[in-house]
């Protein structure tokens, strides 16, 4: 099993960046692709971006390319999303979640076993 723990949300004006935390547990962390998602307030959850397990392939939405990167630090168990220019429309609760062990990278959230609690971002205009 794979505990997430995400952190480094917050409140913060359009414009300005926040880095998000995606703390793993278990041993298999660098067998897995990780991805985030996040659920705007009355929305559904949506695919944000996903690494592979090896950080070699990144994946972005067409909504945050360009403004947002995702990484990885195997040997802390970590992953982290680098969100430059937030817009108020990135307003959300974040999710990193553990991809199933040998998957393809994948924008599904159905393809993704182990989810975190969530951190809420909010923008500011």
């Amino acid at each position: 099993q794979v505990q997430l723990v995400e952190s480094g949300g917050g409140l913060v004006q359009a414009g300005d960046s926040l880095r998000l935390s995606c703390a793993a547990s278990a041993q298999s962390f660098y067998m897995r692709n990780i991805g985030w998602f996040r659920q705007p307030p009355g929305k559904e959850r949506e695919f944000v971006a996903t690494i592979t397990s090896s950080g070699s392939n990144t994946y972005y939405s067409d909504s945050v390319s360009g403004r947002f990167t995702i990484s990885r630090d195997n040997a802390k168990a970590t992953v982290y999303l680098q969100m430059n220019g937030l817009k108020p429309e990135d307003t959300a609760v974040y999710y990193c979640a553990a991809g199933r062990l040998r998957n393809s990278p994948t924008s599904s959230a159905r393809d993704y076993e182990y989810w975190g609690q969530g951190t809420q971002v909010t923008v500011s205009s």
